[in-house]
């Protein structure tokens, strides 16, 4: 029974690949793109690995697509014609492909049980985690103390990509009348209220139990699936929603975007300087043992404080990401310069050269 779900579930796998390679809709792209992420999280189910499935779902079904909504916002829904001739690429690609499988032929069969990692690694983990970490989730010992180094050098990388997306797409402020500003906005609200009444009222009902779910998350991965990584995940999609239902501008003034930078920062320092404070009393960087007399007292605070720090990096930095795709677009609509800038896009080029031939 087991071969037979894990063989349904590669199969559409495979199908919903060939489809996203295929469709043209950037819409419909996100929307398979999202269901691809779903059943690789259940996928990660049947094979026992809940926590990774957890952020697949959170990661790839979840925030992801949100974000490329917004990208999409800048885009267009349709694909752009193609200028070039993929056989070069398509031959990188293969070439790169059989180097990678030729490169595993030296690796032990999946999941057999003489590979070193599960004759050296894996009792060491299994056996004695709990008498070293005292966390009873297992991946939450191995993520956030024996490779916390590791998990710090990931936070580091999600921040980074935060700074560049906020300098590559951050612009400077409009400039409009207040007047103006008011009476435009009340518009778009009422409008907004007349079109989407149903999901307004709803997600009101909704995006405070997101955010309790998110808390509990967060503080729950010590003994569940969960973490720093989910809890932040969740926490950004109840307030992108929020943005996407209820208008950017509004939510702006709920969430102040200085603040939510400053966030970004704090997270990151606050995993550091855990193992800055270890250095001080005499252990090694990110040795959660001497925090407290009793080490395993030491191990959780230490772990509580890093997976804090963890959530409120991924938190803000999803949602940076997604307020400086939407404010770009909101821009381009209402100055000139960038207007003419999108007016030069592949699309519109295209469209000029044919009438031009014809």
């Amino acid at each position: 029974m087991e071969t037979l779900v894990n063989v349904v579930l590669l199969s559409f796998l495979v199908v919903i690949a060939i489809a996203i390679v295929r469709t043209k809709d950037l819409l419909a792209v996100v929307m398979l793109t999202g269901i691809y992420g779903l059943l690789s999280a259940s996928f990660f189910v049947v094979l026992d690995a809940v926590d990774v499935a957890f952020t697949e779902a959170s990661v790839g079904a979840g925030i992801s697509g949100l974000l490329m909504l917004a990208a999409i916002t800048m885009t267009g829904r349709a694909e752009a014609p193609k200028r070039h001739k993929p056989l070069l690429a398509l031959l990188v690609v293969f070439i790169t492909g059989g180097m990678l499988i030729y490169g595993t032929l030296d690796m032990p069969y999946f999941g057999s049980f003489e590979a070193p990692v599960h004759q050296h690694v894996a009792p060491r983990y299994i056996n004695d985690s709990m008498q070293e970490v005292g966390v009873p989730n297992i991946v939450t010992s191995v993520l956030a103390s024996y490779r916390a180094f590791d998990t710090l050098g990931e936070v580091a990388v999600i921040f980074t990509a935060g700074i560049g997306v906020l300098s590559l797409l951050s612009l400077p402020r409009r400039r409009r009348s207040s007047e103006l500003d008011e009476s435009s906005e009340d518009s778009t609200e009422k409008q907004m209220h007349e079109q989407h009444m149903v999901l307004r009222i709803i997600s009101k009902i909704l995006i405070p139990f997101i955010l309790l779910f998110a808390l509990y998350v967060q503080f729950h991965g010590d003994f569940g699936p969960g973490g720093g990584f989910q809890a932040g995940v969740i926490f950004a999609a109840a307030i992108i929603l929020y943005a996407m239902l209820f208008g950017l501008d509004k939510a702006r003034r709920v969430f102040n975007q200085s603040l939510i930078q400053l966030i970004a920062a704090i997270g990151l320092l606050l995993y550091a300087s855990v193992g800055v404070v270890s250095l001080f009393n005499g252990g090694n960087f990110l040795d959660y043992n001497v925090l407290a007399d009793d080490p395993l007292a030491g191990q959780h605070l230490g772990i509580l404080l890093i997976e804090l720090g963890v959530g409120c990096t991924v938190a803000a930095v999803m949602i940076i990401i997604f307020f400086n795709f939407a404010g770009r677009r909101e821009a381009q609509q209402s100055s000139p310069e960038l207007n003419a800038t999108e007016q030069n896009s592949p699309e519109l080029i295209n469209s000029t050269e044919q009438k031009g031939g014809e």
